[in-house]
């Protein structure tokens, strides 16, 4: 009988997980549609991560940069990178 219990513990518990999973799932669906449709929000939110990383411990920050940024300074990875795409 105590097996039976539990066993109807963890299945609801699974029930509750799954919901919650789907809940989020649903919550990061409509996040992305609304960052897809205005740029400025991705731009925000980019930023707003990195105030969370860098408040949060002392850590190194890379900040992703087109790589036709480097053709105007003759950077020489910028030929070769360009080739392989």
């Amino acid at each position: 009988m105590a097996a039976e219990a539990e066993a109807g513990r963890e299945a609801k518990a699974k029930i509750i997980a799954a919901e919650g999973e789907q809940k989020a799932s649903f919550a990061l669906r409509d996040a992305s549609q609304i960052l897809d449709s205005d740029p400025t929000a991705l731009t925000l939110r980019y930023l707003q991560t990195l105030t969370n990383n860098a408040s949060e411990r002392e850590s190194t920050i890379l900040f992703p940069i087109p790589i036709d940024m480097f053709e105007n300074f003759g950077h020489p990875l910028y030929d070769e990178f360009t080739k392989k795409i």
